[in-house]
């Protein structure tokens, strides 16, 4: 029987509209061998927890460059939670400052990439992180 691949979900939460990297890490993770959902721009933490739970996703990647990352980020682990879907890893990467990291692995994030780290240490992340 074939392993089944890990199906990552990666999301872009609020009126950020720069999604290069975003792109360039769903890549990525494509040409790791991962299945990814790319919800695409503008979306709600409603509308990405909505899309992982349909999608039946081992993962989100949440990308934020807006600096709404402490509002929008633990809404969606905390929607999560109010659907029983908590088991759903979630991460994100972007311009997050340092004092702000703590806050949101507090709220659930399992991980934050800041500016700068490699697609490999990120895939790398993932695979080591994320169980399926």
């Amino acid at each position: 029987m074939a392993e089944r691949k890990l199906r990552i979900l990666v999301g872009k939460p609020g009126l950020d509209g720069h999604d290069r990297g975003a792109k360039v890490v769903a890549r990525a993770f494509r040409d790791a061998g991962l299945e990814v959902i790319y919800t695409g721009l503008h979306q709600t933490p409603e509308q990405i927890v909505s899309a992982a739970i349909q999608e039946d996703v081992d993962c989100i990647g949440l990308s934020i460059l807006s600096g709404a990352h402490n509002t929008l980020l633990p809404r969606v682990c905390d929607l999560l939670k109010e659907k029983k879907a908590d088991d759903i890893t979630v991460f994100c990467g972007g311009v997050i400052p340092e004092d702000d990291i703590p806050g949101l692995k507090l709220a659930g994030l399992k991980e934050v990439f800041t500016p700068g780290t490699s697609t490999e240490d990120i895939v790398a992340w993932v695979k080591a992180n994320v169980g399926c």
